[in-house]
């Protein structure tokens, strides 16, 4: 039996991340449990999949190992879920893995340090991560896997519907929550607002919420250029409508909404930080530029908007690169460490 824990508040990458695996192991039918806080998104997502079992759990999270006493491993797929798999491990003699998805930096503390070295693996989605990882905890028996591009079809009629709204614009898109001190969105509006009126037909439409969203729409007010869509489901649908696809983070642990984009065909500039500079190669597949300089990223911008044989490039190179980053790959990655850690 196979335990995934995920105490996440939202829905975020690493939680989509979490979803595709599940739902790529019940098709080939592994029988798997799926431990979340209550009135978890994951819930809804997840709650229709065969072979799997979902019990949501109130805190505080230790109190409730009783209810994964069948398992033969868990895996934790954030911070929360690892201290529940290594209670677990200490209390039970269950085996865990971990999945870390971010590139902060780690406390060095005496916790940490013990349960990345007690996982019998640490997966880092990126070598920045693993990096990091080693620094708290040189021991630790760690392994790159990273995250999968999503097997979400395009709903073609809603793309439509969605483009037709912009009609006769140069979309450039962006997918992510709204906080600026991780994903670095201020800078979007800035460009937006020095190219309102040289470039009137581009337009920015930024997809998802955030702490930050009523604070950018109050330093956006006024502007004709820029769309901010909130949260939405269909993700996919939104990008095949766009027509170029920035990604100012200022910090990152792989970019999996990337490979999303890749593989749907747009061709990306992004901020050459953390795991992105992983599955973004510089004018091969992608532009890069320095989050320090965000005038950079206006000019490529602008420059990449004039240079259609450029775009096309940049997509082709994409499309090839990304194929590596199947969720078939990343699933069976962690296969064997099921297979082989729960033994």
């Amino acid at each position: 039996m196979i335990t995934h824990a995920n105490f996440a508040k939202g829905f975020r990458g690493g939680e989509r991340q979490t979803q595709l695996l599940i739902e790529r192991l019940s098709l080939l039918g592994y029988k798997q449990k799926l431990i979340v806080r209550k009135n978890s998104e994951l819930t809804k997502r997840c709650k229709d999949l065969k072979n799997v079992e979902i019990i949501e759990i109130s805190k505080p999270y230790i109190l409730h190992l009783n209810k994964i006493k069948d398992a033969s491993i868990i895996h934790a797929h954030e911070t929360k879920a690892l201290q529940f798999a290594y209670f677990a491990n200490l209390l039970k003699k269950i085996p865990y893995i971990v999945t870390r998805r971010v590139d902060n930096p780690l406390k060095t503390n005496f916790l940490n340090t013990l349960m990345y070295s007690s996982a019998k693996t640490s997966v880092a989605l990126s070598g920045i991560i693993e990096k990091e990882i080693l620094r708290v905890a040189p021991n630790a028996k760690t392994r790159i896997i990273p995250s999968a591009f999503s097997d979400i079809e395009v709903n073609k009629n809603r793309a439509h519907e969605i483009k037709k709204r912009f009609d006769k614009k140069f979309l450039i898109g962006h997918v992510g929550a709204l906080d600026d001190k991780h994903k670095g969105q201020s800078i979007i509006i800035d460009i937006a607002k020095k190219t309102e009126a040289s470039h009137p037909e581009i337009h920015f439409l930024l997809v998802g919420g955030g702490c930050d969203e009523e604070r950018f729409k109050d330093i956006a007010k006024g502007l004709t250029n820029i769309t901010f869509e909130g949260f939405v489901n269909n993700v996919n649908d939104y990008i095949k409508c766009f027509d170029m696809f920035v990604f100012p983070s200022r910090n990152e642990g792989l970019g999996s909404t990337l490979l999303d984009v890749m593989k749907i065909g747009i061709p990306i500039i992004a901020s050459r930080v953390g795991g992105i500079v992983d599955i973004i190669k510089d004018d091969e597949n992608g532009l890069l530029f320095d989050i320090n300089n965000p005038d950079e990223l206006e000019k490529l911008i602008l420059a990449l908007y004039e240079d259609h044989k450029k775009a096309e490039s940049l997509v082709l190179n994409a499309l090839k690169s990304v194929e590596k980053y199947s969720a078939q790959n990343m699933t069976e990655a962690y296969i064997k460490l099921y297979e082989q850690k729960a033994k």
